[in-house]
């Protein structure tokens, strides 16, 4: 697994910094049908994130507690 992970979703650019996350599930609780837990317990993306829109990619994103999430054009 790579330290960064990109994907490309709802016109957003969502940025998972693997190293910095602690698993702190806030990314999930916005939205699950994005992000997931791996068998270390650090956020990944699910299998095949459906495009959930704009606001709730944004809130995922600024509800990490480490920034470990970004999101850009």
């Amino acid at each position: 697994m790579f330290d960064l992970e990109e994907r490309r979703i709802g016109g957003l650019t969502i940025t998972i910094d693997r190293m910095t996350c602690i698993g702190s599930r806030n990314c999930i609780k916005v939205a699950p049908e994005v992000f997931q837990l791996d068998a270390d317990g650090i956020v990944t993306f699910t299998k095949d994130s459906p495009d959930i829109g704009r606001e709730r990619l944004i809130e995922s994103c600024l509800v990490c507690p480490v920034d470990a999430l970004r999101y850009h054009e």
